[in-house]
């Protein structure tokens, strides 16, 4: 493990990098493994923070998790891909059910993704490789777990869902009730009821519990939590 973070941080030297973690931990490990002469321009754990220091300080590599303090990895690389500044991207995936930010770190041209639980396996070095090459990284697991699975797009909605019919989605997978659903919004419960009709409508789904499964096979939604 040891060896591959030696090389991994080698990798970096020529870089001006940003991390932006969940972890305070992880990015005080960070920040003590960094030599003295590499330039580690930003250690931060929210979203927005992590524009700043790019922006201001020119970086050219981010490193980021999925989960953030504030915001979250696929909307934090899709912001900087949208920079004019060239910058590479690397986001390690915490929590590989969550869907919406893989997808959208993709879909922005993320050069390379990593599970946490393969670190210290050789994974981000890899990645980091492949990276420094020109190349993009995928780690196999997630691949085999997230791509193998990802509907083509034939199976793609038939119309994009409006940002209220996701929230409404998300209340419907974490098994909401309409009622539940028009007080959780602050709207009324027969709104909620054609919310959800246009849901299934677009996702061409038999009922709310089809509507939930293809929503989170599609990654417009997250993985529901335990309530």
């Amino acid at each position: 493990m040891r060896r591959y973070a030696t090389t991994g941080i080698a990798l970096l030297e020529p870089h001006r990098l940003v991390a932006c973690l969940h972890s305070p931990l992880a990015l005080t490990l960070l920040i003590g493994a960094m030599a003295p002469n590499q330039k580690l321009v930003g250690a931060v754990t929210t979203e927005g923070e992590a524009l700043a220091k790019i922006r201001d300080n020119k970086a050219d590599v981010l490193i980021c998790t999925d989960r953030l303090q504030q915001g979250d990895g696929g909307s934090l690389v899709a912001a900087v891909k949208g920079l004019a500044q060239p910058l590479n991207t690397l986001m390690v995936v915490t929590e590989p059910r969550r869907l919406a930010p893989i997808r959208q770190a993709l879909k922005a041209g993320c050069n390379g993704l990593c599970l946490e639980s393969k670190i210290g396996k050789g994974t981000i070095l890899q990645a980091l490789r492949n990276i420094s090459e020109g190349a993009a990284y995928v780690d196999q697991s997630l691949y085999e777990q997230y791509f193998r699975s990802y509907p083509d797009l034939s199976d793609a909605p038939l119309e994009h869902l409006s940002q209220r019919e996701v929230e409404v989605l998300a209340l419907v997978a974490a098994g909401y009730a309409n009622a539940e659903i028009a007080s959780e919004l602050i709207i009324g419960i027969e709104t909620a009821k054609t919310h959800l009709s246009a849901i299934r409508r677009k996702l061409q789904a038999r009922d709310r519990t089809h509507a939930a499964v293809r929503g989170i096979w599609l990654g417009l939604v997250d993985w529901p939590e335990a309530r």
